[in-house]
């Protein structure tokens, strides 16, 4: 009997042993599922939702939308998908100034594509743009809205009689790019004359100006991004 009383005793500590041992398991694992949780938390934080599509208006050349795919990703922090080319409107051509009027495009482009709430267009042109009121734009967008366009025209050297920059130019593409999204997004001009969003009266602007946003046009977008 004695024996039998100290084999149920051994029996019960082995028993406690491994229940502990599970009590143990199971609060690493619920540990390292919160850390996995925190740390998607973490990756997820500033992320966009939704997409940004690239519209190629007529034929543009795979480098330049390769390039504005890659930084838009990284500025946005969301997916970037080239989208098939859209005829360029002959309708949308001024003989009389030899440019193509912007908010048409823009027009045409709601019937052509069919984005999410969440998504955001870009057109991109070879051709002068212009607006109402204004002599030409290297782009243009809905305030707010999903779509906008910009112009590669003047963003070429060889538009004022230079050779051409490829680096000059891709780093112009860029700003443009990424200040027509901003304005889809809700933002406005920026009195920055570093910030993306700056106006540009001129090439000049564009040039002095950087690809980022200022601090404050950054907080404004994530504060948009977020209440989205």
């Amino acid at each position: 009997m004695r024996f039998a009383k100290n084999l149920r005793g051994e029996e019960k500590k082995a028993l406690g042993k491994k229940h502990l041992n599970h009590i143990i398991c199971l609060l690493i694992i619920f540990c390292f599922s919160g850390v996995q949780a925190q740390n998607m938390e973490n990756n997820n934080q500033g992320k966009t939702e939704g997409k940004i599509y690239l519209v190629p208006i007529g034929v543009i050349k795979g480098w330049i939308l390769d390039s504005l795919d890659k930084q838009l990703k990284k500025t946005f922090k969301c997916k970037v998908e080239i989208h098939e080319e859209m005829e360029l409107p002959p309708e949308a051509y001024n003989k009389q100034r030899n440019q193509y009027f912007s908010s048409y495009i823009l027009k045409k482009l709601h019937s052509f594509i069919k984005p999410s709430r969440q998504d955001k267009v870009l057109a991109i042109a070879d051709e002068d743009l212009y607006a109402n009121g204004l002599n030409f734009v290297f782009g243009e967008a809905e305030l707010g809205g999903r779509f906008a366009i910009i112009s590669l025209a003047r963003l070429r050297q060889s538009f004022y009689g230079l050779p051409e920059n490829e680096t000059l130019f891709t780093e112009r593409t860029v700003k443009e790019a990424v200040h027509e999204i901003g304005h889809a997004f809700g933002l406005r001009h920026c009195p920055d004359p570093d910030c993306v969003m700056h106006f540009s009266n001129s090439l000049g602007d564009t040039d002095r100006k950087s690809m980022s946003f200022c601090s404050r046009c950054e907080q404004s977008l994530e504060k948009i991004i977020r209440h989205r």
